[in-house]
């Protein structure tokens, strides 16, 4: 695994308004903040808190450097304690945002010299909608699995040849299973990023199946969802 050098951001404690609640699924939303004066690099994510509540949970950041608003997306967990929470707020309601953190992030040294792969299990999908949003022009593959063709979130915003969305439950999507069996029918070109984000049984399945290609740590790049 490879940790990027990102240039270093100051980050502090800011109190947001929720700007906009966008209902992508049944259970899985987009919430918009006010950007104001928030500056972050792209595959960063945030700690958010509710105002006046003790817990808080960390969520990739969903938007372009360059957004007008600063958007995480989330899950609700059903019988969970925060996200629920989340997706009860109204617009208006106050939440307190931490950060950025992390190093996750595009590999600017290889950023016009290599192919890009992203893949991403779920909400996972986050760090790489703000990583492509951000930079137009990026010789980039995503790939993303999940369980039914309506969880490819946002997948109208990605160009239909840059884009592969694996189903594991239904046959909707661009192919019919995981996509770790994506990508061991997949042929790679060795000139080649990797970079990983969702659960960890997908990423170390992905990195397996990596190596077995001929894949090095030193091309990948990891961000594990637990």
């Amino acid at each position: 695994m490879t940790l990027n050098m990102i240039p270093e951001v100051q980050f502090d404690t800011t109190y947001y308004k929720v700007e906009r609640i966008r209902q992508l699924t049944e259970h899985t939303f987009v919430l918009s903040l006010p950007k104001s004066r928030f500056k972050f690099v792209a595959g960063q994510h945030i700690s958010l808190s509710i105002a006046g509540d003790y817990q808080s949970r960390e969520y990739s950041i969903y938007s372009a450097e360059e957004d007008e608003s600063l958007e995480v997306l989330v899950k609700e967990d059903e019988g969970g304690y925060f996200s629920p929470k989340l997706k009860h707020l109204k617009v208006g309601d106050m939440v307190e945002v931490h950060g950025p953190f992390g190093k996750f992030g595009l590999d600017e040294k290889r950023k016009d010299s290599h192919k890009h792969v992203f893949i991403a299990s779920g909400t996972g999908i986050a760090p790489f909608n703000s990583i492509v949003k951000t930079n137009p022009g990026l010789d980039y593959h995503l790939i993303h699995g999940v369980r039914y063709a309506e969880e490819g979130y946002g997948k109208e915003a990605y160009a239909a040849d840059r884009f592969t969305l694996c189903t594991s439950r239904d046959i909707e999507g661009d192919f019919n299973g995981r996509l770790t069996e994506y990508l061991k029918r997949t042929e790679l070109d060795k000139n080649t990023c990797f970079y990983l984000c969702g659960n960890n049984e997908m990423i170390f399945d992905s990195m397996e199946i990596l190596s077995d290609k001929g894949f090095g740590r030193e091309n990948i790049t990891v961000e594990v969802y637990f």
